[in-house]
C-alpha cells in the first residue's frame, strides 16, 4: 500500500480499494489501487491495471454526465490518480437496478418480493428487466456489510432530508438512463450500478467511481434475448465473476471462511476481464501505464500547484 505525502495534507483514508488523500479542507486527491475486494473483504493479490482502468472509465463517464449533476472530478494527473472537490458524502450508496440480478436476484429467488421498500413484481426470472428501474439504497458502512434501507427509514434517520431525497432520487435515475443509453450504444445492457453523492453548502454533487466494473454490471445485448428464452447465463462484463468464483470456492466473507487461493493464471484473466470492460464501455484502445510512486508524486503536486489548491 502506497503512502503519498502531499503538500498540505491533512488525512488520509485507505478505503478497500482507493486511498483518499485531504488536501487542506477542499480538495481530495483519489487513487485508485489495483486491489480488489468481493463481499467487502479485500483479497490478498492485486490485479494488474485495475486501478487504471476504474480511474479512466470514471473519468470518461463523470465527463459524460456533467449535464444532469454537478460532480466532484476537476483534473486526471495519472492513469489512476483523480483530483477534486472535497464534499459531505451522503452516508448512503444510491443503488439502480434495471435489471433482475445480483442481490436483487438472490432476494428474489428466496421468496421475498420487496427490496429496500420497493415492492418487486412476480413473475420475473433472474436477469429480467424490470418493469421499470428501482432505487434500493444502502447504507454506506465504514467497515463491514452495507445494509439495505429505505427511502422512508433514509429520511426518518436524518442521512437525507426529503428535500435532498427527491434530488438524490431524480439525479439517480438520469445518471442511470445516461449510463444506458452510453452502454447500449456499445452494444451493452446496464444492468444496475450505485451512485454516491455529497454536498457542497447547498449543492449536492456526484462524487467517487461512475459507471465502473467495480460499481455496475453490464450484460452484452448481442444475444440477451435469446439467452432469457432459453434460460441461457446471460454473458455480462463486470466483477461479478469474481463473486461466483469465490462462492464456488465456499467463500462469501462469512466468519471463519477462507479466500481461496487465487493463482497467477486467475489474476491474469481477472486483469484482462477489467481492460476489455474499458474498452467495450469506452470504445476507446486501452493503453497501459505503469508509473512509480515517485512519478505520480510529483504530476499529482504540479497539478494541486496549477489548481490553485496549493501554493
Amino acid at each position: 500500500m502506497s503512502s503519498f505525502q502531499f503538500p498540505s495534507l491533512t488525512n488520509v483514508y485507505h478505503g478497500k480499494v482507493r486511498d483518499v488523500y485531504s488536501i487542506q479542507s477542499n480538495w481530495l486527491v483519489m487513487i485508485a489501487s489495483n486491489r480488489i475486494s468481493a463481499f467487502d473483504v479485500i483479497l490478498p493479490r492485486q490485479i494488474p491495471y485495475k486501478g487504471q482502468v476504474l480511474n479512466q472509465i470514471a473519468a470518461y463517464m463523470l465527463k459524460a454526465t456533467r449535464d444532469i449533476c454537478p460532480n466532484w472530478l476537476v483534473d486526471t494527473p495519472a492513469p489512476n490518480v483523480s483530483i477534486g472537490k472535497r464534499c459531505e458524502p451522503f452516508k448512503i450508496e444510491m443503488v439502480v437496478r434495471g435489471n433482475v440480478v445480483g442481490h436483487a436476484w438472490r432476494t428474489y429467488s428466496s421468496g421475498k418480493r420487496e427490496l429496500c421498500g420497493v415492492t418487486m413484481a412476480e413473475g420475473l426470472k433472474e436477469n429480467d428487466f424490470f418493469p421499470s428501474p428501482i432505487i434500493t439504497p444502502s447504507t454506506k458502512a465504514a467497515e463491514g456489510h452495507d445494509e439495505d434501507i429505505s427511502k422512508e427509514d433514509i429520511i426518518a434517520k436524518g442521512l437525507a432530508t426529503e428535500t435532498d431525497w427527491k434530488i438524490l432520487e431524480d439525479y439517480t435515475l438520469k445518471l442511470f438512463a445516461r449510463g444506458k443509453e452510453i452502454a447500449a450504444k456499445q452494444g451493452l445492457i446496464l444492468a444496475d450500478t450505485k451512485y454516491e453523492f455529497g454536498k457542497i453548502g447547498d449543492t449536492i454533487y456526484l462524487m467517487d467511481e461512475v459507471h465502473t466494473p467495480d460499481s455496475s454490471r453490464y450484460f452484452y445485448a448481442d444475444g440477451f434475448e435469446e439467452r432469457q428464452a432459453t434460460g441461457e447465463k446471460q454473458k455480462q462484463l463486470s466483477k461479478e465473476f469474481v463473486r461466483e468464483w469465490l462462492i464456488a470456492n465456499n467463500f462469501m466473507g462469512k466468519e471463519g471462511q477462507t479466500v481461496p487461493t487465487m493463482s497467477d493464471e486467475w489474476i491474469d484473466t481477472i486483469s484482462k476481464r477489467y481492460i476489455e470492460l474499458f474498452e467495450k464501455v469506452t470504445g476507446s484502445s486501452f493503453i497501459p501505464e505503469t508509473l512509480d510512486d515517485k512519478v505520480i508524486e510529483e504530476r499529482v503536486n504540479n497539478a494541486l500547484v496549477r489548481l490553485g489548491a496549493v501554493e
